[in-house]
């Protein structure tokens, strides 16, 4: 398969209420081999309020927002019409940070602009994530990449410092054709000095790939990145999470022996103490998997013994009444946690992975021939979706791209419904305000106190607040 190396340049960081402002893709071959790119530029949907800090970060201008020769639902067409070309599909798509950063972007696109979410997973592509290659290449052979060094002591992976530190040349930071060559030269920097840690990743790029290898293995490695450190784990396969499909694995850290007889609410407790006894394996987000050899690389199980650490694991596989268990346990605080989401109200950008692809067959019917459509003719086809949801995302899509198309008390609810977002003055809201962006501007200007350049590139941002701030007051 050949790999699809993208980025994302975006108004913010919530892929709920923010938006795509800029893509790169670039198709490679195995060896890494540049075969074919393309990139584009969006303009700023109505209604999206742009973070000061991000416009500033990606050097994004006002002008760039405004005159952009792309809709946001046009680029994403275009997005789908060059993935489909030969060659591209199906792929591997990767990118630096990609799985949780700009795949929930282009997925929370996709949902709201009434186009299939799951592009980059489904029909044969599968995923990677650089970000995660370079966290466990470092932690298995630590020399071979340079990192900064935070304050606290901690190797620092961020793409615009770590690639210059290894010889990448990433002059256009920030820029999204920029960051995806960057993002190739680091994965050809992990396969030339971590050749091992390289081909690991090449088998769990898909979840049926994960479950395979790690039922087939009676203990393995994997690793983890929180508080600012890629953390090892040394585990074994226990049962899946009986909702979220995730593999629960045991750290052989701890003796097995300890659980087995525990009563059901005892081992509960003991599930929920830290250090965990269970790791929750994310199969879906390309998890790097090494033979249980490394495991004396790392003190706590090099202390044990390979021995022991089967010896353990053999137990466990053993164990099916132990696996019931747990399975039950997970099974009590699923329920217990969707008690409590179900008493929380989600609205319709924020839905995604409520409603799944649960989709009535007549919906998507028309969210097909809405693509197709004439915009005279989509408000009609947008009221054959059943689904309120679509409906609504529909409506907006007509409101965002052709706003005569709508009758007049229609374009006025919708027009009210933004100017009531974006004016809100409660700091505490999910979406980005006016309010919060200008006075973004404000501490921006503070700290940039001696960079004109900076300053004359705020107070542009500034007056753009202003005229979208006057667009939707006096209506």
């Amino acid at each position: 398969m050949n790999y699809i190396f993208y980025d994302f340049e975006t108004t913010g960081r919530s892929s709920s209420w923010d938006q795509i402002i800029q893509v790169g893709f670039v198709l490679v071959n195995d060896t890494l081999e540049i075969l074919d790119r393309f990139e584009a530029r969006c303009a700023l949907k109505p209604g999206v309020i742009p973070s000061p800090e991000a416009l500033l970060k990606n050097n994004t201008s006002t002008s760039m927002l405004k005159k952009a020769n792309l809709s946001h639902y046009k680029m994403l067409q275009l997005i789908k019409d060059n993935l489909k070309k030969p060659g591209w599909n199906p792929g591997v798509f990767i990118g630096y940070n990609s799985i949780t950063f700009d795949e929930e972007f282009l997925r929370k696109a996709f949902f709201k602009s009434l186009h299939d979410i799951y592009l980059t997973n489904t029909n044969g592509n599968k995923r990677g994530d650089v970000l995660g290659l370079v966290r466990s290449a470092h932690l298995y052979y630590p020399d071979c990449i340079k990192t900064p060094i935070s304050d606290k002591g901690n190797p620092v992976f961020k793409l615009d410092e770590i690639a210059t530190m290894n010889g990448i040349s990433h002059d256009n930071k920030h820029d999204a054709m920029g960051d995806v060559l960057a993002t190739i030269g680091m994965a050809k920097l992990v396969s030339e000095k971590a050749p091992s840690v390289w081909n690991s990743s090449l088998k769990t790029f898909s979840k049926q790939d994960v479950i395979k290898h790690i039922k087939d293995e009676n203990l393995f490695c994997t690793n983890e990145y929180f508080y600012g450190k890629a953390r090892p784990f040394v585990v074994t396969y226990v049962c899946d999470h009986p909702k979220y499909q995730y593999p629960q694995c045991f750290d052989l850290k701890n003796d097995p022996e300890d659980y087995f007889n525990m009563d059901m609410s005892i081992l509960k407790e003991a599930m929920r103490k830290s250090p965990k006894i269970l790791r929750s394996l994310k199969h879906n987000k390309h998890p790097i998997i090494m033979s249980p050899n490394y495991a004396l690389n790392f003190d706590n199980y090099k202390q044990i013994g390979l021995n022991i650490l089967n010896e353990r694991a053999k137990k466990i596989k053993q164990n099916k009444e132990f696996a019931n268990k747990v399975s039950r346990i997970l099974l009590e605080e699923f329920q217990e946690k969707e008690d409590m989401d179900s008493q929380l109200d989600i609205l319709a950008e924020e839905s995604i992975y409520k409603r799944g692809l649960n989709i009535d067959p007549k919906t998507k019917q028309a969210m097909n021939e809405f693509h197709k459509a004439e915009w005279k003719d989509k408000l009609s086809i947008a009221d054959k979706m059943k689904d309120e949801t679509f409906n609504y995302f529909a409506k907006i899509l007509i409101y965002e791209e052709m706003p005569d198309m709508l009758p007049k008390d229609l374009y006025n609810e919708i027009h009210r419904g933004i100017a009531n977002r974006v004016l809100s003055e409660d700091l505490d809201a999910k979406w980005n305000t006016i309010g919060k962006a200008i006075k973004e501007v404000d501490d921006l200007r503070a700290k940039h106190e001696d960079n004109k350049e900076k300053l004359d590139f705020l107070e542009d941002v500034n007056t753009f607040l202003m005229e979208i701030e006057k667009k939707y007051k006096y209506t």
